[in-house]
């Protein structure tokens, strides 16, 4: 798998307050956008706002590293859901790419699509889920015609559309994977 990841603090309560701010980001990121305050992330957070800083210096630090906390957690999926049958390895896995997706759309403006981090998140993304969709096609229960790139994309696409409710995502989602699965 690509070398991903964020520089975590070793203490464990300073860890705790870095996982704090990342969730507390991928939340606001996901609602309101790269203009979310990031003195209601910290509050959020429970830290102060020093606190955030020192973990991430500038706004951009904050874009990228909750960025890879979704690569990474991608990549976890894919490790945990490995035993399951290949279709539901793989929904379980674009279940989780779906949410990354949702945050990728918030921070992307932000993010440098050339950079070397860029570049190795989507390496890792690669790693981790493309397995899973080889084997659910070599299960014959995805369509032979259809590539993983074809998926993300698909996938991504769907998820950039505005929807009425979650509930709506879900079918949308759930029809345009029916297209997905070998007649």
């Amino acid at each position: 798998m690509a070398a991903v990841g964020v520089r975590r603090p070793v203490r464990a309560d300073a860890r705790r307050n870095f996982d704090a701010l990342i969730a507390a980001a991928r939340t606001a990121f996901a609602v309101q956008g790269t203009s979310a305050s990031l003195e209601d992330i910290a509050r959020q957070a429970g830290v102060g706002i020093g606190t955030l800083y020192r973990n991430f210096p500038t706004r951009r630090d904050l874009f990228e590293a909750v960025y890879v906390s979704e690569i990474e957690q991608l990549a976890s999926v894919a490790s945990a859901v490995g035993s399951l049958p290949p279709w539901e390895a793989l929904m379980a896995w674009l279940d989780q790419f779906v949410q990354y997706a949702i945050t990728k759309r918030a921070v992307i403006e932000a993010l440098n699509r050339e950079s070397e981090l860029f570049a190795s998140c989507r390496k890792t993304m690669y790693e981790a889920g493309e397995p899973l969709f080889v084997r659910a096609q070599a299960a014959g229960v995805v369509r032979a015609d259809a590539n993983f790139d074809d998926l993300l994309r698909m996938v991504s696409g769907l998820m950039s559309a505005a929807f009425v409710d979650d509930a709506q995502r879900e079918r949308v989602l759930t029809l345009a994977l029916d297209g997905l699965r070998s007649p």
